[in-house]
């Protein structure tokens, strides 16, 4: 055959496979409809190993790879559809209907908002984008803030989640497998990170700089600049610079906010110091109950997967199944475990979508647990 015939069959076949998929779809139905009234799960994983089996075997060794690959998809497919014919409503998805019907339509303008830190760190400027007029709580750890939401002290709380120099904030994600709460909206701040330093010092006067970790990691190349300085991690940016205030020393500087300089009396003896220019942190501003406002386009998870091969991608296949954008994906090790891991993965779909509710029915049988961590919309 020739090129044009080529293509030409290829279309052929294109249109009977459409017709095959059509039929299996109806037949799944129909399949759908006999579990349901039998009380059988919808997802076989016994019949599904098997039938991959045959089907390579069929195939044979040259293309039971591709097989593998578009028969798991199949699969899935044909799942999704019969959920959406008859499975039914679980209990998470029925939480998030209510949610939905009872959460007030303005977004909080004055509420107690915990944060990390003192006065003038990140998470206080990202707490002000986030409120119009916050009444801030401040705790000393990441810890706290959620500490400070269970026990009724504030009604949010403001956290950094990932950083677009420096990547994402492990500690948060570890707390989250921790604690029950509800990520209601999520914000981007422009971090500029200065070299604070006490009235009078220079430049090369500095031996030794106080900052968090994270800015530390996102100034590594301005702190290799100076040469033979001490490093030192502390809680919080805002935290350095009042270290350096109270300490009097000239030696010493504070990778910290433009905003520390003006609290704390200092001198900026450098702006910008950080390595990207575009230095992004994402912080979430998270509630103890489920609170879904209007507008909502974005969703957290996490999932426990089961450890075998292919676990994760069946997890894949159901957001692709269902037209969803997967924005994020982070595995955690789960504490305590051997091998086992919690994947975290943000969603970007309407909350008014129907894809969006089809993804938490029969939830059981794609992993081993499920956290759901709540639907909002994220200012930028």
């Amino acid at each position: 055959m020739d090129f044009q015939e080529c293509r030409a069959r290829i279309d052929e076949i294109d249109g009977e496979l459409t017709r095959l998929f059509i039929e299996r779809m109806n037949i799944s139905a129909e399949l759908a409809g006999h579990k349901h009234r039998r009380g059988l799960p919808i997802y076989d994983p016994q019949r599904e190993r098997e039938k991959r089996v045959r089907i390579a075997e069929l195939a044979g060794p040259a293309l039971a790879t591709y097989t593998d690959s578009l028969y798991s998809l199949l699969f899935e497919l044909s799942r999704a559809y019969q959920r959406k014919l008859n499975a039914p409503d679980s209990e998470l998805k029925r939480r998030i209907i209510r949610a939905l019907e009872e959460t007030e339509k303005e977004f909080p303008a004055r509420p107690t908002v915990a944060v990390q830190g003192v006065e003038g760190a990140y998470s206080q400027q990202a707490a002000e984008r986030l409120f119009k007029a916050p009444n801030l709580v401040y705790v000393r750890t990441f810890e706290g803030v959620f500490s400070a939401i269970k026990q009724g002290l504030c009604r949010y709380g403001v956290l950094p989640l990932e950083n677009s120099t420096a990547g994402s904030v492990n500690i948060i994600y570890d707390l989250m497998m921790k604690y029950d709460f509800s990520i209601v909206r999520s914000v981007r701040v422009k971090v500029d990170h200065c070299l604070l330093a006490n009235r009078g010092a220079s430049l090369g006067d500095i031996k030794e700089i106080y900052s968090h970790e994270q800015a530390i990691a996102q100034c590594a190349e301005f702190i290799k600049s100076l040469g033979n300085v001490k490093v030192t991690a502390c809680e919080n940016t805002a935290e350095a610079a009042r270290l350096v205030f109270e300490s009097g020393r000239r030696d010493a500087a504070a990778l910290s906010s433009r905003e520390c300089a003006a609290i704390y009396g200092l001198d900026c003896l450098k702006e910008s110091v950080q390595d990207q220019g575009s230095n992004y942190t994402r912080f979430i501003c998270i509630s103890k109950e489920l609170e879904i406002y209007p507008g909502a386009d974005k969703t957290s998870v996490m999932m426990t997967l089961p450890h075998r091969p292919g676990s994760l991608y069946m997890a894949l296949s159901r957001f692709f199944a269902l037209g969803i954008n997967l924005i994020k994906l982070e595995s955690r090790p789960l504490p305590n475990s051997d091998f086992e891991f919690m994947f975290y993965f943000d969603l970007e779909t309407s909350v008014y979508s129907e894809e969006f509710i089809e993804i938490f029915n029969d939830i059981d049988g794609l992993c081993l647990s499920m956290k759901y961590l709540g639907s909002y919309s994220e200012i930028v």
